[in-house]
């Protein structure tokens, strides 16, 4: 895993930003998996400038939701899909053919997963795959202690997870379980780039980096990946020595 720190967010995503577009520009069926939540906002802010002005072509780029709420979609404000519909694909107006997300309000939930996997075949697997990292370790909706096997899965939440998933709510939400990108899944995604920013991610970015390698702290399993790139501003680097 390669560790990248910048002096502070901003310079923190757009360093992201230009590894993203020089991958993909070079990519045969390129698939981008993408995180939703606040560390990974300034990408798509400046992905969205870049094709405004016309620096960009993701004329190409096809899109992977990493995970949603169970319960919930593109419908419902404050879910995975609202906030990337906002940030992304509404103002870049990505047709819904390129688009796969997981559908958390569903009546067959096990079929979103067949879905979301039939889509990743089909694009001949995932370029890059966007992610943040939860504050008990967790990478997507999997959780401490999900097995590295997994794939598409629904899954039960962390109470730290409902907890700090409440932020994106104008009410307190009801949240028990999610829909997620497995780890094996992730693990084989040609490229990882993971995004971490703040004081308050630092004692767990201190976990993952230099801790076990182990299912407890799921995002330690993306050091065994190849190509995985960790960007931290100073904040969130401040605990590793």
């Amino acid at each position: 895993m390669e560790i990248i720190v910048s002096n502070n967010y901003e310079a923190l995503s757009t360093k992201a930003t230009k590894a993203i577009a020089e991958i993909m520009s070079t990519a045969p069926t390129p698939l981008i998996c993408v995180a939703s939540g606040d560390s990974p906002a300034g990408i798509y802010k400046n992905i969205v400038a870049s094709v405004n002005n016309k620096t960009l072509d993701i004329s190409s780029w096809s899109f992977l939701g990493l995970d949603e709420w169970v319960g919930l979609n593109g419908n419902d404000e404050g879910s995975c899909r609202y906030h990337l519909n906002r940030e992304l694909f509404t103002p870049l107006q990505i047709a819904a053919d390129r688009i796969c997300f997981f559908d958390g309000a569903a009546s067959n939930l096990e079929q979103e997963c067949t879905v979301t996997e039939t889509f990743i075949q089909k694009k001949g697997g995932i370029e890059i795959a966007i992610l943040g990292l939860g504050l008990n370790g967790h990478i997507g909706m999997n959780e401490p202690h999900t097995a590295i096997a997994t794939r598409s899965h629904v899954i039960d939440l962390d109470p730290l997870t409902v907890a700090v998933g409440q932020k994106y709510f104008q009410k307190p939400q009801p949240l028990t379980k999610g829909i997620t990108l497995g780890i094996a899944n992730l693990l084989e995604a040609k490229h990882i780039i993971l995004v971490v920013s703040g004081a308050k991610k630092a004692a767990i970015v201190q976990q993952v980096m230099e801790g076990p390698i182990s299912e407890a702290v799921p995002a330690s399993l993306l050091r065994n990946h190849p190509n995985c790139t960790i960007y931290l501003d100073e904040a969130a680097a401040a605990a590793l020595s």
